[in-house]
């Protein structure tokens, strides 16, 4: 139980680190919170650095999820079907709600994939190629993330399903945390949505 808790501490307070913000003061000596959306996630960081920032956002974000789990799973915490989605449920809040910022940070995304990564990467994998197919032909990082998240939710309740046993089995705990997960990330994006419906939503290539 102790390491349990002190995973979730430690997936809270790594999940807080503001990869975003700190990628922008290196690269730029800027707050990215100042720039385009305001948001400390990698979109904006793309719009305001350019493919590096991006790249090492995104990067940075998705470690803040796996690495929190797979230290679950290398030090084999108690009852791990139940504690590594909270250790990476822990991570990603930390990540939206971050104890540096004020609690405020990012929408979630990278570092849920980060968390699937470790607990599901077939369903990462897919939900990566929506992410890139929407991206492509939309340049609405938004609703490429609302999308992406969607396909990673009923992928694994079909790996789950079909019995996928590769690396981990998908049980029911893992479709919770993508439950949870999901709702998160669309709560983050609600304001998103509403520019999204009206044609107001920024491209990930604008400035």
């Amino acid at each position: 139980m102790l390491k349990v808790l002190a995973l979730l501490a430690f997936g809270y307070l790594l999940g807080s680190v503001p990869s975003g913000w700190l990628v922008m003061k290196i690269y730029r000596n800027q707050d990215v919170r100042r720039l385009g959306s305001g948001n400390i996630g990698a979109a904006n960081v793309y719009r305001a650095g350019g493919p590096g920032a991006f790249a090492t956002t995104l990067i940075a974000d998705g470690l803040k999820g796996v690495i929190p789990v797979l230290t679950g799973i290398l030090i084999g915490v108690e009852s791990p079907e139940i504690a590594l989605p909270l250790i990476g449920l822990a991570a990603v809040m930390g990540h939206t709600w971050s104890i540096y910022l004020g609690f405020r940070g990012g929408k979630g995304v990278a570092t849920s994939g980060g968390v699937m990564l470790v607990l599901a990467p077939v369903a990462l994998v897919l939900s990566a190629l929506a992410w890139f197919f929407v991206i492509r032909f939309t340049k609405l990082a938004s609703l490429a993330s609302l999308v992406a998240v969607s396909v990673a939710f009923f992928s694994l309740v079909a790996l789950h399903l079909i019995g996928w046993q590769a690396w981990r089995p998908v049980g029911w705990s893992v479709i919770l945390l993508g439950i949870g997960l999901a709702g998160l990330v669309f709560y983050r994006h609600r304001s998103n949505i509403e520019r999204l419906a009206s044609g107001r939503e920024l491209k990930i290539t604008t400035q």
